[in-house]
C-alpha cells in the first residue's frame, strides 16, 4: 500500500532513494517527443529443423515438417510480434548461417527432425549464448531431449517442449520472445524502491534482464499536472463515474483529480518512450490526486505499472506482460487462513482487463481510499471460480509461484474501513504449507524487509508449465510455495 508509512518514514526512505540513484547510474527522462516503443518493433526467431527428415521411424516425415511450417506460420499470425526466419541445419556450418541471417538478438526454436538432428545444431547455438527451445515429437525414435537436462546443468538457456501437441510451437515462441523484448524494455522510476535490492539497482537489472531504468525527471509530475487539459480531465473522468457499478464515497472532484493524475502519468510514459512505470512517491502525490486510477488504466493498456517501489513486481509485470499478454494484480499478502487454505491479496490499484487489453473489464465500484479516507480508487469484483498464479520475481534470479481458485471476493461495506479495497481470496492446495515456506527460502535476508516479503502479482489461468519453461529461457530458479 502506498500510505504505510508516516511523513518521517516516508522522507527517511526518500533519502535512502537518492542513495540508491547516486550509485545507480539511473538514466534521467526529459520531456520529449512521443514515439513508438521498440518492443512494438516484431521479434525475430530463429526456427531450425534441426537434421535431416526422412522415412525413418527416427525421423520426421515431410509431411509432419510441412504441418509444423504450417503451424509456424499460424503462430506468426495469432502472436503478432514474432517473426520466424525458418530453415533446415545438419550442422555447425549451416547452424551459423542461419543464426547470422535471424540476426543476434534472435532466441532459437530447434525442431528435432532426426535422431541426432538437435546435438548437431545447438551447440553452435550454445556457442552464440542465445537461448533455445526443442521441440521434439515423442512419436519418433529421437533421444536427443534426453540431452536437455545435462545442457541445463552446464548453464544452457534451454526449454524442452516434449508433446505431439503442434500448438505447443506457438507457445514456445510466446516465452522466446520474452528476453528480446526485456532488452528493448524501458520502465520509468521514482524512488524510494522497495523490493530484493538487485531489482532497483539499474546495472544489475540492464546486466540480467537487459531493462533500462529511467528516472522521472524531478519536477516533470508537478508540470504535466498543471498542464493537463481540463476538458481530457472531465472526460477521463466522467468514464470511470459512467463505468462504474456504483460510485459509494467519493465525490465528482475526487475522481476528477484521480483523473488528472492518470493524465500526467500517460503523458510521462509517452514522453520518455517506456513500457513500464514504478513510482514509490505514492505519498507524496495523494494530496494532488490519486494516481490509483492511473495504475489501473495503464495496467489494462499493457502498460505494467507499480505503486509502492516495487521493482521486484514491476519487472515481474513486464516478463508476463511479454509473455502473456495480461495484466497482473499486484497486491499484499494480507494473510493465510489455514482454517480453510485460504489466501488473501488486497491492493487498491487492481487492474480491470485481466485476460489483456482487449478482454472485457471487470466490474468494479469506486471507493475512498481505506487509509487515508479520501480520494478515488476501484474495488474491483474479479471472477470467483477464476483459476490464478500467484507469482514474483526476486532477485532477478528467482520466481516464486503458487496457484489457486478465487472463493471469494469481499464486499467492503459502505462507511467500513479495512484494508485496500480490493481483495481476492484464493483456495490453495495447503494453507500450513504456504505458511510454513513463503519465500520458498529463495528471499533471503530480504524476507525481514517488509515489500520484498508482502507483494505477489496474481494473474488469471494457472500458468505453472508457461513459469517453469519462462525460468529455463531466462536462466532464472522456480521455486513452488505450496
Amino acid at each position: 500500500m502506498c500510505t504505510h508509512c508516516t511523513r518521517r518514514e516516508f522522507l527517511g526512505a526518500s533519502a535512502m532513494g537518492g542513495i540508491a540513484l547516486a550509485t545507480g547510474h539511473l538514466t534521467v527522462g526529459a520531456a520529449a517527443s512521443p514515439a513508438a516503443s521498440a518492443v512494438d518493433a516484431k521479434v525475430r526467431i530463429c526456427a531450425i529443423i534441426a537434421g535431416e527428415p526422412g522415412d525413418r521411424s527416427w525421423c520426421l516425415s515431410e509431411g509432419a515438417i510441412a504441418a509444423a511450417r504450417e503451424r509456424l506460420a499460424e503462430a506468426e499470425k495469432n502472436l503478432g510480434n514474432v517473426e520466424f526466419v525458418v530453415g533446415q541445419a545438419s550442422n555447425a556450418e549451416q547452424t551459423a548461417r542461419l543464426l547470422d541471417e535471424a540476426g543476434p538478438d534472435a532466441p532459437v526454436l530447434a525442431i528435432s527432425a532426426h535422431i541426432f538432428g538437435p546435438t548437431k545444431v545447438l551447440p553452435t547455438v550454445f556457442e552464440q549464448g542465445r537461448p533455445a527451445a526443442l521441440f521434439h515429437l515423442p512419436v519418433v525414435g529421437g533421444h536427443d531431449w534426453c540431452l536437455v537436462k545435462p545442457w541445463r546443468e552446464e548453464g544452457r538457456r534451454i526449454t524442452l517442449f516434449n508433446s505431439t501437441d503442434y500448438d505447443d510451437l506457438e507457445r514456445a515462441a510466446a516465452l522466446l520472445r520474452v528476453a528480446p523484448l526485456l532488452r528493448r524494455s524501458r520502465v520509468l522510476v521514482s524512488p524510494p524502491f522497495k523490493g530484493t535490492p538487485e531489482s532497483y539497482a539499474p546495472e544489475t537489472v540492464k546486466d540480467r534482464l537487459g531493462v533500462e531504468l529511467v528516472q522521472i525527471a524531478d519536477g516533470r509530475y508537478d508540470e504535466i499536472m498543471a498542464a493537463v487539459d481540463g476538458t481530457a480531465a472531465d472526460r477521463e473522468a466522467q468514464t470511470w463515474i459512467d463505468e462504474a457499478a456504483s460510485v459509494v464515497e467519493p465525490t465528482r472532484e475526487d475522481v476528477l483529480k484521480a483523473a488528472r493524475a492518470s493524465l500526467t502519468l500517460d503523458q510521462l510514459i509517452a514522453e520518455n518512450r517506456v513500457d513500464g512505470l514504478c513510482v514509490g512517491t505514492c505519498m507524496g502525490w495523494l494530496n494532488r490526486g490519486f494516481p490509483c486510477l492511473g495504475f489501473s488504466r495503464l495496467n489494462d493498456r499493457g502498460i505494467p505499472a507499480a505503486c509502492d517501489g516495487d521493482m521486484d513486481c514491476l519487472l515481474t509485470m513486464l516478463i508476463f506482460r511479454h509473455a502473456l499478454n495480461r495484466a497482473g494484480f499486484l497486491g499484499n499478502a494480507a494473510g493465510v487462513d489455514t482454517s480453510r487454505n485460504a489466501f488473501h491479496l488486497s491492493h487498491c490499484s487492481a487492474p480491470l482487463r485481466m485476460e489483456g487489453p482487449e478482454s472485457p473489464r471487470s466490474p468494479y465500484l469506486l471507493r475512498r481510499h481505506a487509509e487515508v479516507r479520501g480520494g478515488a480508487v476501484t474495488e474491483v469484483r474479479y471472477r470467483i471460480g477464476q483459476k490464478v498464479t500467484i507469482t514474483k520475481l526476486v532477485h532477478l534470479d528467482t520466481l516464486l509461484l503458487f496457484t489457486g481458485t478465487i472463493i471469494e471476493v469481499p464486499e467492503v461495506p459502505e462507511g467500513k474501513e479495512r484494508g485496500c479495497r480490493t481483495e481476492i481470496v484464493v483456495e490453495v492446495s495447503d494453507g500450513e504449507r504456504l505458511l510454513d515456506n513463503w519465500g520458498g527460502g529463495a528471499l533471503g535476508a530480504s524476507a525481514k524487509d517488509y515489500y520484498a516479503s508482502l507483494h505477489r502479482v496474481a494473474y488469471y489461468g494457472d500458468h505453472t508449465r508457461a513459469i517453469r519453461h519462462l525460468g529455463n529461457l531466462l536462466g532464472v530458479k522456480v521455486v513452488e510455495e505450496v
